[in-house]
C-alpha cells in the first residue's frame, strides 16, 4: 500500500459520522459508535475514572446523555455481571478518545459491541473538555446525539428536537424504570475476587425496597447482611407494603424530578414513617424522603456526577469519598427542626444526608454501595440493619 492510499484510508476513518447538537444551536462533530440512531436528553458529565459499565446501566441516568471527562473509556471491555439494571436507560454516551481493545480478564465483549447490543448511541473524537467547561459555565443543556455511518445530518431538525424536549424538570421517570411486578431479589452478595457473585442462603430480615430505579449492587449489599428483599413498584401503596410485613423499608435511587415522583410517593412514605418502620433512602429516595418530611427540592445547575466527591460526616467529623449521580438537591432552609443534617458536600456545602431525630429514619444523597472510598460509607447499611434488628425484635415480642 502506497502513502497516497494510506492517506485516503486515514481521511475515510476520520470522516464525521456522529454529531451532538445542543438546544442553543452549538454543534459538536465526531465519530459515531455503538447504536446507529438519534436520541435526545439532558447532557451531563461524569468525572469517574472507572466503572463505566455500571454508570451507563444505572437507571438514574434515564433521560441523560453522559459526557465522560476521563479520556480513556472502554479499555477494560464489558461483561455480563456488572449491570446495575436489566435494561439500559441512558440516552447516549460521549468519549474523548477512540475505544481501545479490552485488557481485562473478565471482559467478554468490546464496549462498542455492548453499546450496539443495548441500543445506546455513542460519539467519540469529541473535545470533551470543551463540552464539560460549557456545562460548568452554562448548566446542563438539552441535546440530541446522532450516529449515522453516512455522516449526513439535518442539523436544523436536531436543534428543534433538542429545543422541544421538555427537560427533566417536572419529569417523572421513576414510573418508567420501576419494576411493574413485585419480585424477590435472587440473593446474590457483592462481588469478590476469585469468587464472583455468591448466593446468600440466609434470610434473617425482611426488607421491602421501593423501586424508583434501583441499582443491583444495593440489593447485593442487603444480601451481605442476610436480608430477603422484596422489590416493589414505586406505585405500590403504603397499605400494600404493610401487608408484606417488612422489618425495614428502603427507598431506592432513581431518575427524574423528585417532586414529580413525590406526587404519588409522598403520602405513602408519610404513612410508613408514622408506623415507625426503619427507613433508609439513597439518592432519589433521599430526596423523596425529604419531601415526605415537608421539605423542598430544586434542580441544580450542574448536579454531582462522579466517584471522587468529598462529603463531611457531621456526626463523626470525618470525610468520606463518595460516588454521586444527581441533578436535584434538598433545600436546607426548608428542613423542619425535627430533622438533623448528617452529611454535607465539601464541594458546594449542599445537603448529603439527613435523619429524623426521634425515629429510625435516615437517608443520604450519595451512593454508598458504589464503593468509591472504597468502603468509606458501608457503615450506612450496617446502621440500617441495626435499626431493622431492633424493630424485628420488638415485632416478635
Amino acid at each position: 500500500m502506497n502513502k497516497k492510499q494510506q492517506n485516503k484510508i486515514a481521511i475515510k476513518q476520520q470522516f464525521p459520522t456522529g454529531i451532538l447538537v445542543l438546544d442553543n444551536k452549538l454543534v459538536f462533530r465526531g465519530i459515531g459508535l455503538g447504536y446507529q440512531g438519534t436520541s435526545t436528553g439532558e447532557v451531563c458529565f461524569n468525572t469517574s475514572l472507572t466503572g463505566y459499565q455500571e454508570i451507563m446501566s444505572d437507571p438514574s441516568y434515564a433521560g441523560q446523555i453522559i459526557n465522560f471527562t476521563f479520556p480513556h473509556i472502554g479499555n477494560v471491555g464489558t461483561n455480563n455481571e456488572d449491570f446495575e439494571s436489566d435494561k439500559v436507560w441512558t440516552k447516549g454516551v460521549i468519549f474523548n478518545s477512540e475505544i481501545t481493545s479490552p485488557s481485562n480478564y473478565r471482559a467478554l465483549r468490546t464496549l462498542d459491541e455492548w453499546l450496539k447490543k443495548n441500543k445506546i448511541v455513542g460519539l467519540t473524537g469529541l473535545d470533551t473538555r470543551s463540552l464539560t467547561n460549557f456545562i460548568r459555565d452554562k448548566g446542563a443543556p438539552k441535546g440530541t446525539i446522532s450516529n449515522n455511518k453516512k455522516g449526513k445530518f439535518n442539523v436544523k431538525k436536531l436543534i428543534n428536537m433538542s429545543i422541544k424536549w421538555p427537560g427533566l424538570n417536572r419529569l417523572d421517570l421513576a414510573k418508567e424504570v420501576s419494576t411493574k411486578k413485585t419480585y424477590i431479589w435472587k440473593g446474590f452478595k457483592t462481588w469478590k475476587k476469585k469468587i464472583g457473585y455468591k448466593k446468600n442462603i440466609k434470610t434473617k430480615f425482611k426488607i421491602v425496597a421501593i423501586d424508583y430505579g434501583i441499582k443491583k449492587n444495593i440489593l447485593r449489599y442487603f444480601s451481605d447482611y442476610n436480608c430477603e428483599v422484596k422489590v416493589v413498584s414505586c406505585k405500590k401503596t403504603a397499605d400494600e407494603i404493610i401487608k408484606l410485613n417488612p422489618d425495614g423499608i428502603f427507598l431506592s435511587n432513581g431518575p427524574g424530578d423528585p417532586a414529580a415522583t413525590g406526587e404519588y410517593a409522598i403520602d405513602n412514605i408519610k404513612k410508613l414513617i408514622k408506623l415507625k418502620y426503619p427507613i433508609f433512602g439513597i439518592c432519589l429516595g433521599h430526596q423523596i424522603l425529604a419531601l415526605a418530611l415537608n421539605a423542598k427540592t430544586k434542580k441544580m445547575k450542574l448536579g454531582h456526577r462522579g466517584a471522587n466527591h468529598p462529603v463531611k460526616n457531621l456526626i463523626t467529623n470525618s470525610v468520606e469519598i463518595t460516588s454521586q449521580n444527581h441533578g436535584f438537591v434538598v433545600i436546607e432552609k426548608s428542613l423542619s427542626k425535627n430533622i438533623q443534617i448528617t452529611h454535607k458536600s465539601l464541594f458546594d456545602d449542599s445537603i448529603e444526608g439527613i435523619r429524623l431525630k426521634n425515629k429510625p429514619v435516615f437517608s443520604v444523597q450519595y451512593h454508598p454501595e458504589a464503593n468509591p472510598g472504597p468502603q468509606d460509607s458501608k457503615y450506612l447499611f450496617n446502621n440500617f440493619i441495626q435499626d431493622v434488628k431492633k424493630y424485628a425484635k420488638k415485632k416478635r415480642h
